[in-house]
Protein backbone atom coordinates (compact mmCIF):
# COMPACT_ATOMS: atom_id res chain seq x y z
CA UNK A 1 0.00 0.00 0.00
CA UNK A 2 2.73 2.38 0.73
CA UNK A 3 4.34 1.68 -2.78
CA UNK A 4 1.02 2.90 -3.83
CA UNK A 5 1.16 6.12 -2.44
CA UNK A 6 4.53 6.94 -2.85
CA UNK A 7 5.09 6.44 -6.57
CA UNK A 8 2.41 9.36 -7.33
CA UNK A 9 4.56 11.68 -4.63
CA UNK A 10 7.79 10.69 -6.14
CA UNK A 11 6.13 11.22 -9.80
CA UNK A 12 4.80 15.08 -8.99
CA UNK A 13 7.83 16.15 -7.21
CA UNK A 14 10.10 14.74 -10.36
CA UNK A 15 7.96 16.14 -12.67
CA UNK A 16 8.12 19.46 -10.86
CA UNK A 17 11.62 20.03 -11.30
CA UNK A 18 11.87 22.76 -14.18
CA UNK A 19 14.41 22.89 -17.38
CA UNK A 20 15.29 26.22 -15.91
CA UNK A 21 17.03 25.02 -12.99
CA UNK A 22 21.00 24.51 -13.61
CA UNK A 23 22.43 20.45 -13.12
CA UNK A 24 23.29 20.76 -9.71
CA UNK A 25 19.92 22.31 -8.28
CA UNK A 26 18.44 19.51 -10.21
CA UNK A 27 20.65 16.52 -9.03
CA UNK A 28 20.35 18.16 -5.09
CA UNK A 29 16.12 17.75 -5.53
CA UNK A 30 16.94 14.49 -6.76
CA UNK A 31 19.25 13.67 -3.98
CA UNK A 32 16.48 14.64 -1.19
CA UNK A 33 13.68 12.98 -2.94
CA UNK A 34 15.89 9.64 -3.15
CA UNK A 35 16.77 10.00 0.62
CA UNK A 36 12.94 11.02 1.03
CA UNK A 37 11.99 7.54 -0.83
CA UNK A 38 14.74 5.66 0.90
CA UNK A 39 13.65 6.73 4.75
CA UNK A 40 9.52 6.15 3.85
CA UNK A 41 10.93 2.62 2.36
CA UNK A 42 13.39 1.09 5.25
CA UNK A 43 11.32 2.55 7.91
CA UNK A 44 14.46 3.15 9.98
CA UNK A 45 14.14 3.82 14.21
CA UNK A 46 15.96 7.36 15.06
CA UNK A 47 18.66 5.36 15.89
CA UNK A 48 19.24 3.27 13.01
CA UNK A 49 18.95 6.49 10.82
CA UNK A 50 21.34 8.23 12.45
CA UNK A 51 23.91 5.44 11.97
CA UNK A 52 22.98 4.21 8.45
CA UNK A 53 22.74 8.29 6.76
CA UNK A 54 26.51 8.82 7.29
CA UNK A 55 27.29 5.41 5.86
CA UNK A 56 25.02 5.61 2.99
CA UNK A 57 26.22 9.19 2.29
CA UNK A 58 29.97 8.02 1.79
CA UNK A 59 28.99 4.95 -0.07
CA UNK A 60 26.51 7.14 -2.24
CA UNK A 61 29.43 9.46 -2.79
CA UNK A 62 32.17 6.92 -3.57
CA UNK A 63 30.18 5.60 -6.37
CA UNK A 64 29.40 8.45 -8.10
CA UNK A 65 32.77 9.10 -7.74
CA UNK A 66 33.48 6.02 -9.71
CA UNK A 67 30.73 5.66 -12.04
CA UNK A 68 31.02 9.38 -13.21
CA UNK A 69 34.54 10.23 -12.82
CA UNK A 70 36.39 7.21 -13.57
CA UNK A 71 34.24 5.81 -16.37
CA UNK A 72 34.10 9.08 -18.21
CA UNK A 73 37.57 9.75 -17.95
CA UNK A 74 37.86 6.25 -19.60
CA UNK A 75 35.19 6.52 -22.29
CA UNK A 76 35.81 10.51 -22.91
CA UNK A 77 39.48 9.50 -24.50
CA UNK A 78 37.61 8.14 -27.60
CA UNK A 79 35.29 10.09 -29.33
CA UNK A 80 31.44 8.76 -29.69
CA UNK A 81 30.94 6.37 -32.25
CA UNK A 82 34.77 6.10 -33.33
CA UNK A 83 34.33 2.81 -31.62
CA UNK A 84 35.27 1.23 -34.99
CA UNK A 85 38.46 3.53 -35.49
CA UNK A 86 39.98 1.92 -32.13
CA UNK A 87 42.63 -0.28 -32.46
CA UNK A 88 42.00 -4.01 -30.91
CA UNK A 89 45.20 -2.89 -28.61
CA UNK A 90 43.72 0.20 -27.41
CA UNK A 91 39.94 -1.68 -26.88
CA UNK A 92 41.58 -4.17 -24.82
CA UNK A 93 43.40 -1.48 -23.05
CA UNK A 94 39.79 -0.09 -22.68
CA UNK A 95 37.93 -2.89 -21.81
CA UNK A 96 40.73 -3.53 -19.21
CA UNK A 97 40.06 -0.20 -17.55
CA UNK A 98 35.97 -0.54 -17.79
CA UNK A 99 36.91 -4.02 -15.66
CA UNK A 100 38.76 -2.27 -13.10
CA UNK A 101 36.07 -0.01 -12.17
CA UNK A 102 33.34 -2.34 -12.08
CA UNK A 103 35.34 -4.55 -9.77
CA UNK A 104 36.00 -1.22 -7.51
CA UNK A 105 32.40 -0.50 -7.30
CA UNK A 106 31.84 -4.32 -6.47
CA UNK A 107 34.28 -4.39 -3.83
CA UNK A 108 32.28 -1.09 -2.28
CA UNK A 109 29.41 -2.00 -2.52
CA UNK A 110 30.34 -5.56 -0.31
CA UNK A 111 32.43 -3.33 1.77
CA UNK A 112 29.09 -0.81 2.39
CA UNK A 113 27.10 -4.22 3.03
CA UNK A 114 28.99 -5.54 5.59
CA UNK A 115 29.35 -2.08 7.10
CA UNK A 116 25.52 -1.69 6.97
CA UNK A 117 25.03 -5.12 8.60
CA UNK A 118 25.97 -3.90 12.38
CA UNK A 119 23.41 -1.04 11.94
CA UNK A 120 20.38 -2.29 9.83
CA UNK A 121 18.72 -5.69 9.63
CA UNK A 122 19.11 -8.04 6.64
CA UNK A 123 16.14 -7.37 5.46
CA UNK A 124 16.52 -3.67 5.70
CA UNK A 125 19.23 -4.07 3.53
CA UNK A 126 17.36 -5.96 0.85
CA UNK A 127 14.89 -3.10 1.01
CA UNK A 128 17.31 -1.01 0.79
CA UNK A 129 18.62 -2.40 -2.87
CA UNK A 130 14.92 -2.62 -4.02
CA UNK A 131 14.23 0.58 -2.68
CA UNK A 132 17.15 2.02 -4.92
CA UNK A 133 16.36 0.19 -7.97
CA UNK A 134 12.70 1.14 -7.48
CA UNK A 135 13.78 4.52 -7.19
CA UNK A 136 15.83 4.97 -10.33
CA UNK A 137 13.23 3.43 -12.19
CA UNK A 138 10.60 5.56 -11.54
CA UNK A 139 13.59 8.52 -12.34
CA UNK A 140 14.05 7.05 -15.70
CA UNK A 141 10.48 6.19 -16.76
CA UNK A 142 10.21 10.35 -15.79
CA UNK A 143 13.52 11.61 -17.98
CA UNK A 144 11.80 9.85 -20.92
CA UNK A 145 8.68 10.56 -20.35
CA UNK A 146 9.97 14.48 -20.37
CA UNK A 147 11.85 14.07 -23.81
CA UNK A 148 8.99 12.58 -25.48
CA UNK A 149 6.83 15.37 -24.27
Amino acid sequence: MKTKIIYPIVFLLISSLSFSQGFKEKKEKVKALKVAYITEQLDLTTEEAQKFWPIYNAFDDKQSELRHEKIRAILDRFEPGNVEKLSEKDASTLLTQMESVEESLFALRKKFIKDLQGVISAKKIIKLKKAEEDFNRTLLRQIKERRKG
